[in-house]
C-alpha cells in the first residue's frame, strides 16, 4: 500500500468534472481495482482525466463476461460486437476452425474459445500491440500479425467453418467525430474504413471464400447505414447473405454463406 487514497466521492467529482458521463461508476472500478494503493489510484485518475479510455486505464475490458486485457494503443472491444459471438457460436461444433480477422486484443476469439471448447481458433491483425494482447486472451489459440489473412497457414484454405471480422467501417470523414476516448486513443487503422467506410471490409469479403469450407460462413460486423453496402460486397463474392440485427446491442452483422 501507498499514498494517501483519495476517497470514492473525490474520484467522482475529478472523473465528473472532466467530462466522464458514467463518473460514479468509473469510480466504482478504480477505487476497487486499486486495492488501497493511493499512489496507483492516483496515477490512474490522472490517466483518465487525461482522456485514456478507462479500459486502457484499468488493463482490461468486460466482454461476454471475459476480462479481456488490453493496453494502451490497442483498440478496446465494444460490447455490440457480442452479437458476433453469439452468431459464431450458433454456427460451430467441436473442432470447427474459427478465424477472427482484424482481431484487436482478440475478444471475439477468446469468447468464441470459451464458449465452445474443442474450437481450433486462430487470430491474426496487423498491430502487434493488439496481437500482444490476443496471445494473452485466446491463451489456447493460434495468434498471428500480418496483413487480414495473409498470416494464416496456406492448409487452412477450404477448412474454416466460421470467419469473423470486426473490421474498421467508420467512414474517413466520421472518425474525426467519434468521442475523443477513441479518436485521440486507439490505432486509426482500427477505426477508419475508407472514403465509406467499406475499404477494409472489401479486402476481407474478397479474401474469404477461399479460406471457408463448403458451408462454412463468413461473419462481418458493419453499421445499420453500411449494411447494404457490406451485404452486396459479400453477393459479389459468391456468398448467400443475410443481415442480422441486434436492437439491444446496436449491432449488425452481415452473415455470407459459401454454398
Amino acid at each position: 500500500m501507498s499514498g494517501v487514497v483519495m476517497s470514492r466521492d473525490a474520484v467522482v467529482s475529478r472523473l465528473r468534472a472532466a467530462g466522464c458521463v458514467f463518473a460514479e461508476d468509473e469510480a466504482e472500478l478504480l477505487v476497487g481495482e486499486a486495492g488501497g494503493d493511493g499512489a496507483r489510484l492516483q496515477r490512474w485518475v490522472a490517466a483518465r482525466v487525461s482522456g485514456l479510455p478507462l479500459e486502457q486505464v484499468l488493463g482490461w475490458a468486460w466482454f461476454r463476461g471475459l476480462r479481456i486485457v488490453v493496453a494502451p494503443g490497442v483498440f478496446v472491444p465494444r460490447r455490440r460486437s457480442e452479437h458476433l459471438v453469439e452468431l459464431a457460436v450458433e454456427q460451430v461444433v467441436s473442432g470447427s476452425v474459427v478465424v477472427d480477422v482484424c482481431c484487436g486484443s482478440g475478444a471475439v476469439a477468446a469468447a468464441v474459445q470459451a464458449e465452445c471448447p474443442g474450437t481450433v481458433v486462430w487470430a491474426c491483425d496487423v498491430d502487434e500491440r493488439a496481437t500482444a494482447c490476443a496471445r494473452v486472451n485466446v491463451a489456447e489459440g493460434e495468434v498471428l500479425t500480418g496483413d487480414l489473412l495473409s498470416p494464416l497457414p496456406r492448409d487452412l484454405a477450404g477448412r474454416v467453418r466460421v470467419m469473423t471480422a470486426n473490421a474498421p467501417y467508420v467512414p474517413s470523414d466520421a472518425v474525426a467525430l467519434m468521442p475523443p476516448e477513441a479518436r485521440d486513443h486507439e490505432p486509426r487503422a482500427a477505426l477508419d474504413g475508407g472514403a465509406d467506410g467499406l475499404a477494409v471490409q472489401a479486402r476481407v469479403i474478397a479474401e474469404a471464400p477461399r479460406w471457408l469450407a463448403p458451408g462454412g460462413v463468413l461473419l462481418v460486423e458493419t453499421s445499420l447505414q453500411q449494411a447494404e453496402g457490406t451485404a452486396g460486397l459479400m453477393r459479389a463474392a459468391g456468398l448467400s447473405v443475410q443481415l442480422s440485427r441486434n436492437e439491444d446491442l446496436d449491432a449488425t452483422v452481415a452473415c455470407g454463406r459459401r454454398v
